[in-house]
């Protein structure tokens, strides 16, 4: 399909989208909040809505989808909507985000459905940090996804298991090296990221960040000389590759942001659209989904607001001199599509 271009010639390549804003974590960077505004149930996209909309999005340029939350995997049948998906020929890229923790009998079926990549998030190793960042006790819930992830790939001829490390100054930053041996173990590639101010991270600071440039000085520090690769297609992470050629990845989207070359939009569970994460409003889709409008009609409602898109979010935020959480808790109450969780960060 031709590409469509946005204010910046950034083309509208890749959607996320968010199946549930509920989550069965609470990590301290993402749901740091004791009480939380839900979206309501009657209002989230069915299956058949997805499949749609993806089809008019799928029109306009868009080859790469990934589902997330939330939690995903606690959306009632999704490998339903996996093999609906995976039925659209336009589509070179079908891949997931979840915690991990219900992949154990989640993990065949949704492959076997046609998904082709896994992401999870794996931000320590150690029992103790793992309850005090999500406020569970689920580390081996969360490994034992993991190993049902990588076996049903290899089963299903799939490669492409990432593990994503949100990495805390203080709190998990002496965990880079055992990370990435951990992803040896499983065949994953680990991409450690910087913990972002976006909606919902309502006790971020900056002195919690840890950068890009300690991440690499790290661990050179353990591994000795390291390999900047060249840029693949316009995914988020920098990847090097040490000495052995082990690859990982760094997404720094707080201190080197990526906003130039981002091809991403967002939709959340209950159908509205999203052209930054940083993005204070969204464009709703559902409604005239439901009121009967054709895909002609949808696109053309799409793709106007594609064109105009100057969304440069991280780039601004880096930009401010004295850097505050994004949104206050108040804020998301009143609007919980402000939250992460709920756009699929």
């Amino acid at each position: 399909m031709p590409l469509l271009p946005d204010a910046a010639g950034r083309p509208l390549r890749s959607l996320r989208i968010s199946v549930t804003d509920r989550c069965n974590l609470r990590c301290a960077y993402c749901m740091p909040e004791e009480e939380y505004v839900w979206l309501p149930h009657e209002q989230f996209l069915r299956f058949e809505e997805i499949r749609a909309l993806v089809d008019v999005f799928a029109r306009l340029g868009v080859d790469k989808v990934r589902l997330t939350g939330g939690e995903p995997l606690l959306r009632r049948d999704l490998p339903v909507l996996v093999r609906l998906l995976a039925g659209q020929p336009a589509l070179r890229d079908l891949a997931l985000t979840t915690n991990g923790i219900l992949l154990p009998r989640l993990a065949e079926p949704l492959f076997a459905a046609g998904l082709r990549r896994v992401t999870v998030s794996l931000d320590t190793l150690r029992h103790d940090r793992f309850r005090a960042l999500t406020r569970r006790d689920e580390l081996d819930a969360t490994l034992a996804g993991i190993d049902a992830a990588a076996a049903a790939a290899r089963a299903h001829g799939r490669e492409g298991l990432k593990l994503d490390s949100v990495i805390l100054r203080g709190v998990n930053d002496d965990e880079l090296g055992d990370l990435l041996e951990y992803g040896r173990t499983v065949g994953a590639e680990v991409r450690f990221v910087e913990y972002m101010d976006v909606g919902g991270a309502t006790r971020w600071r900056q002195g919690r960040v840890f950068p890009r440039a300690e991440m690499l000085e790290r661990m050179a520090a353990r591994y000795g000389a390291i390999e900047p690769l060249p840029p693949t297609d316009s995914a988020p992470a920098a990847r090097f590759r040490l000495r052995d050629g082990t690859v990982f990845g760094i997404i720094s989207s707080t201190t080197q942001p990526f906003c130039g070359t981002c091809d991403r939009a967002r939709l959340t569970a209950d159908g509205r659209l999203f052209l930054c994460l940083y993005a204070r409003t969204g464009l709703d889709l559902r409604q005239p989904l439901r009121d009967g409008a054709t895909p002609e009609e949808l696109a053309d409602r799409i793709a106007p607001a594609w064109r105009g898109r100057r969304d440069r979010g991280a780039e601004e935020r880096l930009r401010v001199a004295e850097r505050a959480p994004l949104l206050r808790a108040a804020e998301l109450r009143r609007d919980p599509h402000l939250e992460m969780h709920t756009r699929g960060g």
